[in-house]
């Protein structure tokens, strides 16, 4: 009789290939920090991370922006706070909603493709082929990648960011009759330099964070092409995973006390 496999053993092997990745981060920031950038990598992969991403990422942030409002300006209004819509808007938009949002849709359509990509590379033995002509898949194949998103996450964060407000502008305009002015005038008093600042640091981690696991993930893929989807998967999932816990202990980090925000 076939022994069955131990109904612990995937675990193992996803903790197995997380600390796999954790080592490759390692490897990526001392490959950086000695300047080993393949520069015509580096750029191919940032017109795939930044403006093959963009339409996504910024339809996305429209409709967030514009369904935070409906759901936000109503109860506001009803509270006499009406000033105070955009304000609430650009703060949640700018701490959480565009940095993480914008890493999600990366991590379905960049990270998935890292993973698919250089698994597929790994299983037809093309790995091996760079090895053989004396090249380090690290340099490239995994650091233009890292740096691509590490480098085009902000830009698309901040973009996300902008389109965002525009769609609950418009919102609080046509919907709930909040005059423009008012609507800036609330983000002017609410928002801080830090928290677009802070915004851009959570999307550059996350951008190197989801590159590292999608890259990791392709180069320790076995079993075939079964072995390429399993390997997608399971990358696109824990990039998700290491996306929320990471945003978890940044917010925790970089907002805590009680703020100084004024309202006029």
């Amino acid at each position: 009789m076939r022994k069955q496999p131990a109904l612990g053993n995937p675990i193992n092997v996803w903790f197995q290939r997380l600390i796999v990745a954790c080592f490759l981060g390692g490897q990526v920031f001392w490959h950086l920090l000695q300047g080993r950038i393949h520069r015509r990598n580096t750029l191919t992969q940032m017109n795939i991370v930044g403006p093959e991403s963009t339409s996504i990422a910024l339809v996305t942030a429209s409709f967030v922006g514009m369904v935070f409002t409906i759901q936000v300006a109503r109860e506001f209004i009803y509270f006499g706070a009406t000033t105070t819509v955009g304000g609430v808007l650009a703060l949640a938009l700018a701490r959480e909603l565009a940095p993480v949002l914008t890493a999600v849709v990366v991590t379905g359509r960049v990270g998935s493709a890292f993973a698919a990509e250089i698994g597929t590379m790994r299983v037809t033995e093309q790995i091996d082929a760079l090895y053989m002509l004396k090249t380090d898949p690290i340099d490239y194949l995994v650091v233009p990648r890292v740096v691509a998103c590490a480098l085009m996450l902000p830009i698309l964060d901040l973009l996300s960011l902008l389109v965002g407000m525009a769609g609950g502008l418009l919102i609080a305009y046509s919907l709930y009759d909040i005059n423009p002015s008012v609507f800036l005038k609330s983000v002017q008093n609410f928002v801080e330099l830090w928290d677009v600042f802070s915004s851009l640091i959570k999307s550059l981690i996350f951008g190197a964070v989801i590159a590292v696991i999608g890259c990791s993930w392709g180069l320790t893929t076995t079993g075939g092409a079964k072995g390429v989807g399993q390997s997608t998967t399971t990358a696109v999932v824990t990039s998700l995973l290491a996306v929320f816990i990471l945003n978890f202990f940044l917010s925790w980090l970089m907002f805590q006390g009680t703020g100084d925000v004024s309202i006029e």
